[in-house]
């Protein structure tokens, strides 16, 4: 379906008003907003030929209309030019990660929030761990007499651990003796080896501390498929609360929003750098009056972190879809470099 010049800029109009106000936009309006001399006759004609193609709406009895699903689409694919983010904005969104040597985990769950923030939306943060990452390294850390700190570090610089109680008192060597031992067999593994099955059947053999250190191995065992599984951070639900097109479905949005695996399959669908599904093309339909963005970011080589965006139909995607990509670009930089200050 192509439209013409006018219709183009009509279009565009519609959406960038009903963007700004969230009210039905009548043809007068419309008149003196294009860049060309046309009468608001042809004005109309051209909405009503609009309105037939079902790229408009009619709201209740409302004169004016408003874009559909469909409407956001075509504009999207065939109208949109997103600009240039300007210097000043690009520091802007910069100083949001103005932090030093960043924790990866809590970079991540940091950004979430304040991309939520800045945009007013709800905003998803998810990872996935290439294939290729392995074990460099296994810590076992005393913390008190009978209390222990493992730790797991992944070759792409993320770090897990977890505090384990043991049976008995621990001491220095003691905890030497496993650091030893767990890296002679699981160090340099894929983390999905180890997830899957290679730690269930590394074994102590008869010695008096089996089972406490086969319990310590169970753990690693946990962080490796943690690390594996990757990360996920959902921030700004209640946002979404302050849009009036999205109220009377809010109580189901909000509960679709609780759910973690959901939201990891919504975001992680294959899809270029920058991906919008606006509405009704989502399959769910607690999102039906929702858009989602959706864009990647990188670590190093490996394209394997995504972010999304969730909010009303009628948001502002020329000013939100660089702005996103800016922040995963920032975001790609400094996990990267933070990673590899770690390895």
């Amino acid at each position: 379906m192509e439209l013409d010049s006018r219709k183009q800029k009509i279009l565009k109009a519609i959406i960038e008003e009903y963007t700004a106000t969230g009210e039905p936009v009548g043809s007068k309006r419309i008149t003196s907003l294009l860049d060309i001399t046309v009468s608001p006759a042809t004005v109309r004609n051209d909405m009503a030929q609009l309105f037939d193609m079902g790229m408009l709406e009619q709201p209740h009895t409302s004169a004016g209309r408003v874009p559909s699903h469909l409407g956001y689409r075509y504009y999207l694919d065939h109208i949109l030019e997103p600009p240039e983010l300007t210097p000043m904005e690009q520091a802007r969104i910069q100083a949001m990660f103005n932090v030093a040597n960043p924790d990866p985990d809590r970079l991540l769950e940091d950004a979430a929030q304040a991309l939520a923030n800045f945009t007013r939306c709800a905003a998803l943060f998810s990872t996935s761990t290439p294939q290729t990452v392995r074990v460099s390294k296994i810590e076992l850390i005393p913390a008190n007499e009978r209390t222990v700190i493992i730790m797991v570090i992944a070759s792409n610089g993320v770090i897990k651990n977890k505090v384990c109680r043991m049976p008995f008192e621990v001491n220095a060597a003691m905890c030497q003796f496993f650091t030893n031992f767990a890296n002679e067999r699981l160090a340099r593994r894929s983390l999905n080896d180890i997830a899957s099955h290679f730690a269930s059947s590394v074994s102590f053999g008869g010695e008096d501390y089996a089972a406490a250190f086969n319990s310590l191995l169970s753990a690693i065992y946990e962080l490796c498929r943690e690390i594996n599984d990757g990360q996920f951070y959902s921030k700004g639900h209640t946002n979404l609360l302050y849009y009036e097109e999205l109220k009377d479905a809010a109580g189901d949005l909000l509960l679709f929003l609780d759910k973690e695996q959901e939201l990891r399959n919504l975001i992680s669908e294959q899809g270029g750098d920058v991906q919008v599904i606006v509405g009704k093309e989502n399959s769910r339909m607690e999102l039906s009056e929702s858009s989602v963005v959706i864009t990647r970011y990188r670590i190093g080589r490996e394209r394997c972190g995504t972010i999304g965006v969730i909010g009303p139909v009628r948001m502002d995607y020329a000013r939100l879809i660089p702005r996103m990509q800016c922040f995963a670009n920032l975001l790609s930089e400094l996990l990267s470099e933070s990673m590899s200050n770690q390895l």
